[in-house]
């Protein structure tokens, strides 16, 4: 059930030296004009800027002091926990049914972008490596956790799946129905969740053995059958 991260290779871009601070600022604004926005990160100015970010960051002073030469906003999230930005890649891989790319944290499926995620963990690669060892690392330790906060005297777990659980199962059943197959990878519309096999009601537990993904349409169609 334990994954691996895959590892994308890094383009190699040229350090412009000799351009002038007008021509790095046109272009950041060229760049924020073409994605309508007035906030600009480095991975989407890397992605669709003439220079790289880092020749900007020298130039003014780190990123921020660019985007404030240029007339933009600021681009990093305070207040956000790691727990949050976790949920927000969770969320991203299960829509996508695989590991998400730079690009891919930059659109709109993504709270948050590819260079909040770089700033919080030090890289973006180090922040998805971070990710799958708090889901790896879900099985024993989870299963211990849910068997110590079960309030109910009936059962050895408690009911409610959390975030790291959630995600491995959904991993094992390769983020599609069990049911019916769909996947939100194919089809954007359609929303996981997990189920319980045995119906809590009904005695079941909380157990991986006990858990499957099922898409909306096939949960509320099995409740129905209850």
């Amino acid at each position: 059930m334990k994954f691996e991260l895959k590892r994308y290779n890094r383009e190699n871009r040229k350090n412009y030296q000799n351009v002038t601070n007008e021509e790095l600022i046109e272009d950041l604004i060229r760049v924020s004009k073409k994605l309508q926005k007035d906030k600009i990160t480095h991975y989407e100015y890397n992605i669709e800027g003439k220079f790289h970010s880092n020749v900007l960051a020298r130039r003014f002073g780190g990123w921020t002091g660019a985007l404030k030469e240029a007339g933009l906003k600021k681009t990093r999230n305070w207040g956000i926990s790691n727990e949050e930005a976790f949920e927000n890649l969770e969320e991203v891989w299960i829509k996508l049914g695989r590991q998400p790319t730079t690009e891919e944290l930059n659109s709109s499926i993504s709270k948050y972008s590819a260079s909040f995620y770089a700033y919080r963990f030090g890289t973006l690669q180090k922040a998805l490596e971070k990710f799958v060892n708090y889901a790896n690392n879900e099985e024993k330790e989870t299963i211990e956790e849910m068997k110590k906060d079960s309030l109910d005297e009936t059962h050895k777990t408690k009911r409610g799946i959390n975030l790291r659980l959630r995600f491995i199962i959904m991993k094992r059943d390769n983020f599609k129905c069990r049911n019916c197959g769909r996947s939100p990878a194919t089809d954007p519309k359609v929303i996981l969740h997990i189920d319980h096999i045995k119906p809590w009601a009904n005695g079941g537990e909380t157990t991986l053995d006990n858990l499957q993904t099922l898409c909306s349409k096939c949960n509320v169609g099995k409740s129905n059958l209850q």
